[in-house]
């Protein structure tokens, strides 16, 4: 029975994508496990040198772990899609869980809403317990959506907090291979809108993170910044774009991670050029709203 925890929920199965963060995953994993759901987990290991396949098999033989043997980035979710078998998946990464209930709350709303293709949850930082800055702008998002919507329409997500149709995911083709990791929501969340989709925020259903300390910031940045840059000669018309590169140009660090970052688009711009398609009216006036409101807000983008 839909949202009957107590026997667990057959509507969820969860996608982790992790690399060598063997404690974090466990620990997520640990949380996952204990959830009333009892949701399926599929694990994509993206080449992890420390153990991490080992363990998980040992500590947690009712998932499945993916063993790609070299690191997908983003496009670990990808192959793990491929592998579930119900109509929603919740993404988290190896540093985020799922509060309990969240999960048959965020399949109750997709079901209630047909043309609902995905719900971000409320990130809850630990070990402080409060709200990610981000989710002021979440909830706070500039666009306007239908009376039916659950939540604030949002234009993008956080896929380490998003609970998606698993079908629309499949045909929109997943996370971007040329895009490897770092913003890479924002693509795949355009060309759902443009498919006549459309994602909410949800205050009432909560996600963890416990942000791992393995991790390189600088090169988070360069990707971040490049796959902003790749993102909008991909999608936005000329003209958009041309003025959203300007104003990234103007506006970045002058440092070499920025350099980095633009010399890496402008090496991907012939693969870019070759695929480029530019949205409709509509959605680019989605994108230009949640542009304006990225330059007058305080809080960290999600958009980029």
């Amino acid at each position: 029975m839909p949202g009957d925890t107590l026997a667990g929920d057959p509507r969820v199965t969860v996608v982790v994508i992790t690399h060598n963060r063997r404690p974090e995953l466990l620990r997520t994993l640990e949380k996952l496990a204990r959830l009333p759901e009892r949701p399926a987990v599929i694990v994509t290991d993206n080449a992890s040198d420390d153990g991490s396949a080992e363990a998980v098999a040992r500590e947690h033989p009712r998932f499945l772990m993916l063993t790609p043997g070299r690191n997908l980035g983003a496009v670990g979710r990808n192959l793990a899609v491929r592998h579930v078998r119900t109509p929603y998946v919740a993404f988290c990464d190896d540093d985020t869980w799922w509060e309990p209930g969240a999960l048959s709350e965020a399949a109750d709303r997709l079901d209630r809403h047909p043309r609902l293709v995905a719900v971000n949850a409320r990130i809850i930082v630990e070990p402080a317990g409060e709200d990610d800055p981000v989710v002021a702008e979440l909830r706070d998002s500039p666009l306007d959506g239908p009376d039916w919507l659950p939540g604030p329409a949002i234009g993008s997500f956080l896929a380490a907090a998003t609970v998606m149709r698993t079908e629309a995911f499949r045909a929109a083709g997943g996370f971007h291979p040329g895009l490897w990791l770092g913003g890479e929501e924002e693509l795949l969340a355009t060309d759902l809108m443009t498919s006549g989709w459309w994602l909410a925020y949800l205050p009432d259903i909560a996600i963890h993170h416990a942000a791992s300390t393995v991790r390189d910031l600088t090169a988070r940045r360069v990707v971040g910044l490049r796959n902003t840059l790749w993102f909008t000669w991909l999608r936005r018309p000329m003209r958009p774009a041309l003025k959203r590169t300007g104003y990234l140009l103007a506006t970045v660090p002058r440092d070499g991670a920025s350099l980095r970052a633009f010399l890496e688009a402008a090496r991907g711009l012939p693969w870019v050029l070759r695929l480029r398609s530019a949205v409709p009216p509509e959605i680019e006036a989605r994108l230009a709203l949640l542009e304006k409101g990225q330059r007058s807000g305080t809080a960290r983008r999600y958009v980029g």
